[in-house]
């Protein structure tokens, strides 16, 4: 992959997109992407959109973003547009054998897991690669970046718990944000108030724990005064670890998911 690439997304739905915006958000040349997508009604001004692999060849790597069950009948169709060139995966659960035993003329393959906030340019995107060249390395890292944060992972045991947690996670903070509201109004707030509440209390801790010196942990205690009413809540989160044991058996729930769904993938190959 180099810095003049252009990027193929293949299937670009809710992440997709939302990487695709992420992108043109930083200020990346629309020029630099193309999208590929049977049903897709529109693309950003600038991006190509692209209706059958056979339209498809201006390119130098390409982003799978379609759903993980569909790849064993659509990787036969994308052989052409993927070889000799990087692939790119969003696919929750196919590990990088899947990925080469699927696409093997492929010149390397790349696992990717952001989250929507891609969108705003603020995601964690968790990488892992085989084959890529230490220039194309550079290159992935640049690129993803700019949609938040880029990190590398060298150990795909770990990809489905950090998937759990920063891929997932989104989902865990709205729950809590919405649990937040609803402890508030069946405690006496109007719904609407307490969800305007919770919002902003989280946004607003969100930024702050971001930009501190501190750990969460030490703002949670410097927030908390002795004897205070907040750390008379907080003595109800931390009695016996419930908060850390609730959140640990989601997240292994979440990451055993993903376990499943790879030896799913496998069986099918």
């Amino acid at each position: 992959m180099a810095d003049n690439d252009k990027l193929l997304i293949i299937g670009c739905g809710n992440m997709g997109g939302a990487m695709l915006a992420g992108w043109l958000a930083a200020g990346q040349d629309p020029g630099r992407f193309a999208v590929l997508d049977p049903v897709l009604s529109e693309t950003p001004a600038g991006v190509a959109l692209y209706r059958a692999p056979s339209e498809a060849s201006d390119h130098g790597a390409v982003l799978l973003g379609f759903k993980p069950q569909q790849l064993p009948a659509l990787a036969p169709g994308l052989q052409a547009v993927t070889e000799g060139r990087a692939v790119f995966s969003l696919l929750a659960g196919i590990e990088l054998a899947s990925l080469a035993h699927e696409f093997p003329r492929a010149s390397a393959h790349v696992r990717v897991m952001p989250n929507l906030a891609a969108r705003l340019n603020k995601s964690p995107v968790i990488l892992l690669e085989s084959g890529l060249s230490s220039s194309a390395r550079d290159v992935a890292h640049s690129l993803f970046g700019a949609l938040g944060t880029a990190i590398w992972l060298e150990d795909e045991a770990q990809f489905n718990l950090v998937t759990a947690l920063a891929g997932s996670g989104p989902g865990f903070v709205y729950r809590f944000i919405d649990a937040l509201a609803q402890a508030a109004a069946e405690l006496g707030l109007t719904p609407e108030m307490a969800e305007s509440l919770a919002l902003a209390t989280v946004e607003g801790a969100s930024a702050l724990a971001a930009a501190s010196e501190y750990s969460p942990a030490e703002l949670a205690d410097r927030v908390a005064s002795p004897g205070g009413m907040t750390r008379e809540g907080l003595n109800v989160l931390d009695s016996d670890k419930a908060l850390i044991s609730l959140l640990k058996a989601t997240l292994k729930a979440t990451a055993d998911k993903g376990d499943a769904l790879a030896e799913a993938a496998k069986g099918q190959s």
